[in-house]
């Protein structure tokens, strides 16, 4: 009987997220399951808020491929190879399927699942497991990592996803507020500042004010300037990621582009436009159990006007799903 169990998947924000509801089924279809998840230092926060995730087992390579030979990275590296090696597991799970993951599963026990190599992004991976699965490639990732999931495992699933973030949104009440997120990694993702501004006027005409998430000094900058003069905008400070959870389990709607943290908010159950510029919603759509609107599409950046639209939608959405809830009103 299959019951401690390794996920290996180490980043990045986005798609931790989509792991979560794999996670969740794991956690129903096999009973007793023991789960720890080996992550990126710098996200262990998301798997430790799934209540089904044992132990979050810590790993720096991002930190650490920026001086590998050097003494403390050398030491750091000895430390995590001798934990991960005084563990037996049943099951050994690899859901990222790269050179680098695959890395970590070598040093592991137990019986090691991945993809096979026409599933896999990087096809080598796949040599290194003992039992492989086909899952097809082009399909929304949350999809796609159940799937991988129920095949390791032996079981199907039928319901919706579940992202197990109940630890984050009980107790939090919905405030008149929107989170913008205009930044991201690379500037061609960004949209225009006059596209953001007729949102901006739209979502204050439904009585919200703005709350911008911001990374860098860069971001922090540019979202400054994107709501310079306006009273009803705040840029709020680098937190901890549970605590932008937080911020953004207590909003009427997030609009962000295509982001991890947008993809939280959807996975928060808020509802969530996400802006597609530079990136396919094709493989990466936002899914939660709110509104949700994947708009754009690589090289093909959403109109102003389609947004508004979506923001319009979603709020709709989201007054007659409360006024379901509790049988009153909707929220003004």
């Amino acid at each position: 009987m299959i019951k401690k169990i390794l996920i290996v998947r180490t980043s990045s924000l986005g798609d931790l997220v989509h792991m979560l509801p794999a996670i969740s089924d794991i956690a129903r279809h096999v009973p007793g399951a023991q789960i720890d998840w080996v992550v990126e230092e710098s996200f262990a926060e998301i798997p430790a808020w799934h209540p089904a995730v044992n132990e979050v087992i810590p790993v720096a390579h991002r930190r650490w491929r920026k001086h590998w030979w050097s003494p403390q990275v050398r030491a750091e590296r000895a430390t995590l190879r001798k934990n991960l090696g005084a563990r037996q597991y049943d099951v050994v799970l690899d859901m990222q399927a790269l050179m680098k993951s695959v890395w970590l599963v070598r040093q592991t026990h137990g019986t090691r699942h991945g993809l096979d190599r026409k599933s896999a992004r990087e096809p080598l991976a796949s040599f290194f497991y003992d039992v492989k699965h086909t899952v097809n490639f082009w399909q929304p990732a949350v999809t796609r990592q159940r799937e991988l999931a129920a095949a390791a495992f032996g079981y199907t699933y039928d319901d919706e996803p579940d992202f197990g973030l109940d630890s984050i949104t009980s107790g939090i009440d919905i405030q008149p507020y929107a989170v913008i997120m205009p930044s991201a990694s690379r500037d061609d993702k960004l949209w225009p500042e006059q596209e953001w501004h007729k949102v901006f006027t739209r979502l204050h005409a439904h009585n919200l004010d703005l709350k911008l998430l911001s990374g860098s000094p860069t971001e922090t900058e540019r979202a400054r300037k994107l709501v310079e003069g306006n009273s009803r905008a705040q840029v709020l400070p680098r937190m901890a990621l549970t605590d932008v959870a937080k911020v953004l389990a207590g909003a009427r709607i997030m609009v962000g582009l295509d982001s991890g943290l947008t993809h939280l908010s959807a996975g928060l159950g808020r509802p969530t436009i996400g802006l597609y510029k530079a990136s396919t919603p094709v493989r990466t759509p936002l899914e939660g159990p709110a509104y949700t609107a994947s708009l754009g599409e690589r090289g093909s950046e959403p109109s102003a006007e389609t947004v508004l639209s979506a923001v319009d939608q979603a709020l709709d959405f989201d007054d007659s799903a409360h006024a379901e809830l509790t049988g009153g009103d909707a929220p003004e």
